[in-house]
């Protein structure tokens, strides 16, 4: 299994957002992806709102090796100032998102 530290699509500078992850390149935190899928937005729309950020990108991400060590950067994320989901039960949903 890869480590999300290791993925070359995300990035963490203590000088851009606040050493938040984001998508490389960009100033798009990777909670917010996490943020929009839990809200029903779709990968399209999400690249839609964010031009900055990659299809590629998304797809590293979401890749099924990755995402319970994304889940655990989400968290981290969240714990930096994102708001928190009422529901835990949302953030489980994300272990059962299809590969793409």
């Amino acid at each position: 299994m890869k480590q999300w530290e290791m993925l070359d699509v995300i990035e963490q500078n203590p000088d851009l957002v606040s050493g938040t992850w984001v998508f490389k390149g960009t100033r798009v935190p990777v909670a917010a992806l996490f943020q929009n899928l839990k809200d029903g937005a779709t990968i399209d729309e999400f690249l839609e709102w964010f031009p900055g950020v990659k299809r590629a990108q998304v797809e590293a991400l979401l890749n099924e090796e990755n995402v319970a060590g994304l889940l655990l950067l989400t968290e981290s994320s969240l714990a930096q100032g994102w708001e928190r989901p009422e529901e835990d039960k949302a953030w489980s949903d994300l272990e059962q998102l299809p590969p793409l």
